[in-house]
């Protein structure tokens, strides 16, 4: 649904680049038709399409049900673009009204103050669009909405230090999906728009009205309904109906609209260490080193803006870092493990700053209302902010991430884009002016929550030309927007060293990944603060049964790598890690999903369990993929944990115990300091790797664990999917491996899942566990094929 003015004063902003392509069309029939109705109805003739003219009002009704009706208040409202009335003077309107002298309650409608900041609204007052759709009839809104007459969900992408929980207020990535849920149905809106927008949900019963063939015989009803109300400052009214019916119809169709989430390369699902900041050369030794030492695994070691030359990126601190290539390729490269920099938008105004030089000569620069480049402070001090809205813009960023520009940079060297909401210290809200101009001459108010989804596609697009087109990009983004999937990761910002923060940590991600974000993760241990060593036990266990695992710490902190916590508290965070590395197989099969079919990688137990109303207010434990359910410990000194398993069909096992549950539904669990609840579902095979390597690369020709857990007729299924781990070539030249693996009747065989796949590996399967089955065998026939380009060969072992 699209509503736009007729003849406005001035185009109205319609956001561009996040759908992936014009969506597909459909021929509907019309079924009936009035001077003010009309039904139309597809394909599947139990579902119509009932739009009304006055009011306006348009139900979606399936098998006689309202799933979802617009605008049944009322309320819709487009306030039209004015042009701002002559001060003091008498005469027309653009509306045909008088005009009188203003009051200063008029005055507001065109220009605001925020202390010593002034907001010039060109052309109306702040809630020039004010939209709502009511009526969600679904029994439950995901994720946990709670209903307030007090307040309502904002989303305004902002930089928000230690945020507060539970806030409505925005914090730093908006994606404006909103779902509902009920056992047989689910529905999702997407709204388009990219500026400041108000969510006011709301829920109450209802009188439902069903329409019936027979005349004078509709029927009645009570149902419960949620009501939903959108309000954004500019733009459009651009809305998509996702109708499901499944939850993961709704994610199909959301990533046929903005894309799913990009592949990344297996080492970024590895453990990432982080700090502000890692001093200097000899301190990225140290901690290097320290991992080794340890028998930690780890592929990641970061630098924060301390690594620059006074906070202008693309360049090294020649004091700290006086040899940063022969630090990357003699250091980390040898021991096949990467760096990430940190890559912010704002750019220190200094003409022998090569960066500000050439964008300032090229006017790249986000101008004010005056049409000067827009001037704020951030690291390192006075800065203007490019305009990623502009194409050109984003072409000439992606340039400077070339070897031959970016100098001492390697292939081994990824970004980290921060601060991009963008962040404007002193600003209003610690944000850019809504009045700063953009590419085409739109505010920024238009265009706000984008900048941060402009940058990481500039950056993404950087690092792939770089290497020729030839290799996969890693991108952190702090600030994002419905379509960051298709660029890389994002991460909740900074949280504190607390454990309510270890917490909220999982319906945040839970939130962003049924949002079509699958690669997301917290800091973990909190960035602000000091854990206690059991918090940061405790969230390291977490981290690494999540999408992105990263420690990260701010630097006012204590030092926190993980062997500095004593003897057994470093055994058990080692423990957690290596068991991260070994479910890589299962992690990286998991991100294909997400990457080919737009399947959450880290989902709500509703998603898997659609029909169990018990699942779907639960947020403190999560499926991985469709085999694992975690259940993260987020409470201090506790030796017993409330674990929901969805049942009673299902049979769960404990994962490192390998024994079965007997019971479903709410059941105490003991737990130690020594792990975290995992369960495998009954009826799903695992891949996993056998031993644990120094990083990811050095674990590519490590043999498989198939692990399968029988479900109740003795029956399980599962996939492992493989490629190089870094190039394009799985897409262009169909480089990949998909096997699809099955246990039936007691037979456990392996078939190719994709015929278009051409990779070829030297892994075997070295081990198989079964979980389940119920007489011990006396017997095990092994048949063994070897697959070749053009002949297979057989052997049969007993």
């Amino acid at each position: 649904l699209k509503i736009n003015e007729v003849n406005p004063l001035k185009p109205r902003y319609e956001v561009p680049d996040v759908l992936i392509k014009e969506p597909a069309s459909l021929r509907l029939k019309i079924s009936e038709k009035d001077a003010g109705k009309f039904v139309l109805i597809g394909a599947e003739q139990d579902q119509q399409i009932h739009i009304m003219a006055k009011p306006f009002q348009i139900q979606l009704i399936s098998k006689d049900e309202i799933l979802l009706s617009m605008n049944s208040n009322g309320l819709l409202y487009l306030e039209h673009l004015q042009s701002p009335p002559q001060r003091g003077k008498k005469g027309k309107g653009t509306n045909g009204g008088n005009l009188q002298k203003e009051t200063e309650e008029d005055l507001g409608h065109w220009e605001e103050k925020f202390g010593k900041f002034l907001d010039i609204k060109a052309n109306g007052k702040w809630l020039r669009d004010q939209y709502s759709f009511s009526a969600l009839n679904l029994i439950t809104i995901c994720f946990s909405l709670y209903s307030s007459d007090d307040d309502v969900y904002r989303l305004y992408n902002l930089d928000v230090f230690g945020y507060t929980i539970h806030s409505k207020m925005g914090i730093y990535g908006s994606v404006p999906l909103l779902l509902a849920h009920k056992p047989d149905q689910t529905v999702g809106i997407f709204w388009l728009n990219s500026s400041e927008t108000l969510v006011e949900v709301s829920t109450k019963a209802s009188m439902e009205v069903l329409p019936s063939q027979i005349p004078d015989m509709s029927k009645q009803r009570i149902v419960p309904q949620t009501d939903v109300r959108w309000m954004s400052e500019s733009g459009i009214i651009d809305i998509f109906i996702l109708k499901g019916p499944s939850p993961f119809d709704i994610f199909k169709q959301y990533g046929q609209l903005t894309g799913t989430q990009a592949l990344p390369p297996l080492f970024s699902l590895g453990y990432h260490q982080c700090r502000w900041n890692y001093e200097d050369e000899d301190d990225v030794k140290k901690v290097d080193a320290g991992f080794d030492t340890f028998d930690i695994p780890y592929d990641v070691i970061w630098l924060d803006i301390e690594h620059t030359d006074g906070k202008r990126y693309f360049t090294w601190d020649k004091k700290r870092f006086p040899n940063p290539e022969k630090m990357q390729k003699q250091l980390l490269m040898k021991k096949k493990r990467k760096m990430v920099v940190i890559v912010d938008p704002h750019i220190k105004i200094d003409p022998r700053y090569t960066i500000y030089s050439q964008a300032k000569a090229k006017g790249f620069f986000v101008k004010d209302r005056n049409g000067e480049d827009f001037k704020g402070i951030c690291w390192p001090g006075l800065s203007s902010y490019l305009d990623f809205t502009n194409p050109e813009v984003r072409q000439w960023y992606a340039d400077q991430f070339d070897f031959k520009i970016y100098k001492s940079s390697s292939e081994i060297l990824f970004i980290w884009n921060d601060m991009n909401e963008p962040s404007v210290f002193k600003g209003i809200e610690q944000s850019m002016s809504k009045d700063a101009i953009h590419y085409g001459k739109w505010e920024h108010r238009d265009v706000h929550n984008l900048y941060g989804f402009y940058q990481q596609m500039a950056t993404a697009e950087g690092l792939v030309k770089r290497s020729r087109g030839l290799k996969r990009p890693f991108v952190l983004t702090r600030s994002f927007f419905a379509g960051s999937q298709r660029y890389g990761a994002v991460w909740t910002g900074d949280n504190k060293a607390d454990w309510s923060y270890l917490k909220i940590s999982i319906p945040m991600l839970l939130t962003i990944s049924i949002a079509g974000i699958s690669f997301c993760g917290a800091d973990v241990g909190g960035f602000i603060g000091n854990p206690e060593p059991e918090l940061l036990v405790r969230w390291y266990q977490a981290g690494a049964l999540q999408p992105f695992f990263r420690g990260h710490a701010n630097m006012k902190t204590k030092r926190r790598e993980p062997w500095l916590f004593g003897k057994k508290n470093t055994k058990i965070i080692r423990e957690a890690i290596k068991e991260r590395y070994s479910l890589l197989p299962y992690l990286y099969t998991l991100f294909y999903q997400a990457h080919s079919m737009a399947e959450p990688v880290m989902r709500p137990l509703w998603v898997e369990f659609p029909k169990e109303l018990e699942t779907f207010d639960i947020e403190d434990e999560y499926m991985l993929g469709s085999a694992l359910l975690v259940h993260p410990v987020s409470a201090p000194k506790i030796s017993t944990v409330n674990v929901f398993l969805p049942g009673p069909q299902e049979n769960w096992y404990d994962f490192r115990k390998f024994r079965r549950l007997e019971g479903h539904g709410i059941l105490k669990i003991p737990v130690t300091l020594n792990n975290i609840p995992v369960f495998q579902r009954g009826g799903t095979i695992i891949p996993l790797k056998i031993s644990v390597g120094k990083s990811t690369e050095w674990m590519l020709d490590v043999p498989y664990e198939l692990r399968a857990a029988l479900d109740d007729k003795g029956c399980a299924t599962g996939k492992l999917y493989l490629d190089d781990g870094h190039s394009f070539h799985y897409l262009h030249e169909k480089q990949f491996l998909l096997r699809k693996f099955s246990f039936h009747e007691n037979v456990l065989s392996s078939r190719c899942a994709s015929e278009e796949g051409l990779f070829q590996t030297k892994c075997i399967v070295q081990q198989i566990m079964i979980l389940g089955i119920k007489k011990k065998p006396s017997v095990v026939t092994t048949t063994m094929f070897a697959i070749c380009a053009d002949t297979r060969a057989a052997g049969k072992l007993t």
